[in-house]
């Protein structure tokens, strides 16, 4: 038993283990860098178990290959495996290939009345990279559009003092020199589907009319679910404005939106 399952690491199987070692070090590596800085979360435990996975199967590669040798079932349970990680990944692929069609560029948005922008974390009275980069979009938007209000949403982060939103107003106004009269704080929202809603009365009162144009300013890969929450709240011509994801979060932030996104379509929330 043992010589025919030596016998049937063939060069192909051995370019496959090859592969599966690179995959290995490439997921966990990237997600040990998060990790490092604090963030543990979907996008980033998932990469983890499987790049540890991947370098498991490696190490055990022999071994796992007279298991699957051993008996017909094992056969059967292992391409099992792997048609459902090739299906598992084809979809994931699916699913980042539309998030790049997403969102409009800020000198390709209509003329509007408000700009909002979605929160999306600060730590210690600063904005995260992912939400910096939104408010850098919103700012660049805001030049082009001198004659548009800004809503800044997010209440108070876990072990933070101040809410996002006043976290924001004081990066625009700073960084980017936008007028504090401009700004339009809702500072009481939790989740993606609040920052929408509660922001809303506030632009009304200040003379936003209800029917008029309004650009949501999120990360390209958050665009797909805020824009179903907002056609879930009936709020028309809305423009999607995508603020690019940095480098060094970008492929933990794209695998979590995607479990999210699955997630809310099995709840029937979007």
């Amino acid at each position: 038993m043992t010589l025919k399952a030596d016998s049937s690491i063939s060069p192909d199987r051995g370019l496959a283990r090859t592969l599966l070692a690179v995959v290995g070090v490439l997921l966990l590596g990237d997600a040990l860098l998060p990790m490092g800085m604090g963030h543990f979360n979907v996008g980033v435990v998932v990469p983890a178990v499987l790049g540890a996975a991947a370098l498991l199967l490696c190490w055990k590669w022999r071994a796992a290959q007279r298991w699957r040798a051993e008996k017909p079932g094992h056969a059967w349970l292992w391409r099992l495996g792997w048609s459902g990680l090739t299906l598992w990944l084809l979809s994931l692929l699916w699913f980042w290939s539309r998030l790049f069609s997403l969102g409009l560029e800020p000198q390709q948005v209509p003329q509007v009345q408000a700009i909002v922008v979605l929160g999306s974390g600060t730590l210690n009275g600063h904005p995260r990279p992912v939400l910096a980069k939104r408010l850098d979009t919103a700012a660049e938007l805001a030049k082009l559009q001198p004659g548009a209000l800004i809503a800044v949403c997010g209440g108070v982060d876990w072990g933070e003092t101040e809410s996002e939103a006043e976290v924001m107003a004081r990066y625009l106004e700073q960084r980017h020199g936008i007028a504090p009269g401009r700004l339009v704080l809702e500072k009481l929202s939790t989740s993606t589907e609040l920052n929408i809603k509660l922001s809303r009365p506030f632009l009304l009162e200040r003379g936003m009319a209800a029917d008029a144009p309004w650009a949501m300013v999120s990360s390209d890969f958050h665009l797909m679910r805020a824009m179903d929450m907002a056609k879930q709240q009936n709020l028309p011509n809305a423009y999607p404005v995508a603020a690019p994801t940095p480098l060094t979060t970008r492929f933990n932030a794209w695998l979590r939106e995607y479990f999210a996104m699955a997630s809310s379509w099995l709840l029937g929330e979007v």
